[in-house]
C-alpha cells in the first residue's frame, strides 16, 4: 500500500489582465499530475524554475488548495477533510522549506520554534517537553544548549538543521523537502543530504525531495519524477533516469550536469528559447516549441500520454 497517492492533481491561479478587468485568465501551475510514494521511500522531483515543483509540493500538504484531483495519505482522502480534521492530521506530514533564513521566525528562540508543533498537538509538557527539544536538536547535529538562542545567531546550514528538527518534532511519516539545500554552500549541502538519509534510515520517513540539482537528487532518491510546464514528462528509477533518459527534456537537463570524468561527459543539448508561459501554454505537447525531435502536426496537436517504456519507466513523448 502506498503511503501517499496523488491522483490527477491540478492547481490553477486566477490572473487579472488589468485593474478594472472583470474577465480572468488562469495560470496552470500543476496540470493533471499523478504519482505515489511508498513508506520510507524518497521520490525526487526535478525541473527548471517555474515548472510547478513547489506548488505541487504545497498542494500535496494542502498549503495550496488544488482545483481538481485528490491526495490520499495512508488510504484517506485529505483533500476532502475539513480544516479542523486536517489540522489534527498534519502531524503525519510536514515540510522543510527552501529558505533557511525566511522560514524561521526571528523573534522566537530555537526551543520555541522546535516545540511549536508539540504545543499545538499537545504532545509534551514540562520536563518531557524540554527533554524532547534537546533530543530533536541532538538528532540533527546541534548542541541542545543552543535551545535558547535566536535564528540570527546561526549559519544557513545550522538554520536548516533547526527547520528539519521542527519538522521531526511530531514524528511525521512524510516530509516534503522543498529545495532544502539550494541556498547552501556545496559542502553544507552534502551534510544536510547525509543527515536526511540518516534520519530516514532511523525513523522510516518518506520524502518528496524537490530540487533542480540532478546530482543531489540522484544521491538521495530512489525514483525521480521530471516536470515541465506543470506536467509530468518522465518518471523512472534514479539510476535508469540518469543513464538512459527517454524524454528530450530530461536528456537536456542531464546533459547540463557538470562532470569531471571525461568518460561520462555527455554532449550538451541546448534548448532554443525559454519555457512558454503557463498562462498561455502551447497546444499539443507542451515541450514541442523547444524540442529537437518535434514533428508537425502530431506534436503540435496531440498531448502525449505518460506511457510505460520499460517496467517502472514512463515518459510523455510520442517518439520515445
Amino acid at each position: 500500500m502506498s503511503l501517499l497517492e496523488v491522483r490527477n492533481l491540478t492547481v490553477r491561479f486566477p490572473v487579472k489582465q488589468g485593474i478594472f478587468a472583470s474577465a480572468r485568465r488562469f495560470l496552470t501551475a500543476v496540470n493533471n499530475v499523478s504519482f505515489t510514494i511508498a513508506p520510507g521511500e524518497t521520490l525526487g522531483l526535478v525541473g527548471e524554475s517555474g515548472c510547478g515543483k513547489t506548488t505541487l509540493g504545497r498542494a500535496v500538504l494542502r498549503l495550496v488548495e488544488p482545483e481538481t484531483g485528490s491526495v490520499w495519505f495512508e488510504g484517506e482522502n485529505i483533500t476532502a477533510l475539513a480544516r479542523e480534521e486536517l489540522r489534527r492530521r498534519r502531524r503525519r506530514f510536514q515540510m522543510v522549506f527552501q529558505d533557511p533564513y525566511g522560514s524561521l521566525n526571528p523573534r522566537m528562540t530555537v526551543a520555541e520554534i522546535v516545540c511549536e508543533a508539540l504545543d499545538i498537538h499537545h504532545l509534551a509538557r514540562g520536563t518531557a517537553r524540554t527533554k524532547r527539544i534537546g533530543e530533536l536538536l541532538h538528532s540533527v547535529g546541534l548542541d541542545p544548549s543552543y535551545a535558547n538562542r535566536y535564528p540570527h545567531e546561526f549559519s544557513g546550514g545550522q538554520r536548516q538543521r533547526i527547520g528539519i528538527a521542527r519538522a521531526l518534532a511530531v514524528e511525521p511519516k512524510l516530509i516534503v523537502c522543498d529545495e532544502p539545500v539550494s541556498a547552501l554552500d556545496v559542502s553544507i549541502q552534502a551534510q544536510i543530504v547525509n543527515l536526511l538519509k540518516e534520519l530516514q534510515q532511523r525513523h522510516g520517513i518518506a520524502y518528496l525531495f524537490i530540487a533542480h540539482d540532478l546530482a543531489v537528487v540522484e544521491n538521495i532518491s530512489r525514483r525521480v519524477l521530471v516536470m515541465y510546464l506543470g506536467r509530468v514528462v518522465e518518471v523512472a528509477e534514479a539510476s535508469v533516469l540518469l543513464t538512459a533518459p527517454a524524454h528530450p527534456y530530461t536528456q537536456a537537463l542531464i546533459s547540463a550536469v557538470p562532470s569531471l570524468d571525461t568518460a561520462t561527459r555527455r554532449q550538451r543539448v541546448l534548448l532554443p528559447g525559454d519555457a512558454p508561459s503557463p498562462i498561455d501554454p502551447p497546444g499539443g505537447c507542451p515541450f514541442h516549441p523547444r524540442c529537437p525531435k518535434a514533428q508537425a502536426p502530431r506534436c503540435q496537436g496531440e498531448i502525449p500520454e505518460l506511457r510505460e517504456i520499460h517496467s517502472g519507466h514512463r515518459a510523455a513523448c510520442h517518439f520515445s
